[in-house]
């Protein structure tokens, strides 16, 4: 008589152990994977909208240039030292932006 009360489970501490357990695992991917990523999508987008006319960019290929006309989606980049090497491309194309030296 004795050991089945010790075998016994209450069905609803299963239960909420679960209920625990899954709000756990959500806060630990909010914390480590979509607070960050969304930091870092604002970070980008203050890059972008900072962006102007002069400063030298980094593509996400990796080529370098300088922006000479931007535009609300696109960005047209001289690059290298022939002035007719101009391409438009979008602003989600530009992975780093230096600031053009003021003299």
């Amino acid at each position: 008589m004795g050991l089945s009360l010790l075998t016994s489970a209450d069905p609803t501490g299963g239960s909420m152990f679960m209920i625990i357990w899954l709000v756990v695992i959500f806060g630990f991917m909010y914390f480590f994977m979509i607070r960050p990523q969304k930091k870092e999508q604002k970070r980008v987008g203050a890059m972008l909208s900072a962006m102007e006319i002069g400063d030298v960019v980094c593509t996400t290929s990796g080529f370098y240039g300088i922006v000479i006309d931007i535009t609300d989606d696109t960005v047209i980049v001289e690059f290298g030292n022939n002035k007719n090497c101009r391409i438009p491309m979008k602003k989600e194309a530009i992975a780093a932006v230096e600031k053009a030296e003021e003299n």
